[in-house]
């Protein structure tokens, strides 16, 4: 599959919880995306990420796919929630959680 709108599509759809950010969870490439991490991680959620500086097009479609300027991006049942600023507000306010509830999303394993 090599349209990269379709690419994100399936992502987003097969992933309950997906983090579309520079670096991995492991190694954060930027401050937002380490941000991003410990938020879920401090959710305590399963969840999948994708690496955008490993594929320049995904990089570049994730941009316009939400309509959203800034990477990370936080998807969650196929739902676009924000990027790193508003999952850190969401968290603070505690409506992250709820929403992750609400939508049961796994916990981590």
């Amino acid at each position: 599959m090599s349209d990269p709108n379709a690419r994100i599509a399936q992502i987003v759809d097969n992933n309950d919880v997906v983090l579309f950010m520079k670096g991995t969870p492991l190694f954060p490439q930027c401050g937002f995306s380490s941000r991003a991490v410990a938020i879920l991680d401090h959710c305590g959620v399963a969840y999948d990420s994708v690496d955008v500086l490993q594929d320049m097009e995904i990089r570049q479609a994730i941009k316009e796919y939400s309509d959203w300027p800034t990477i990370p991006q936080l998807y969650v049942k196929g739902e676009f929630v924000g990027g790193s600023d508003i999952m850190m507000e969401m968290y603070e306010a505690g409506e992250l959680q709820q929403l992750l509830t609400d939508k049961q999303v796994a916990k981590a394993g």
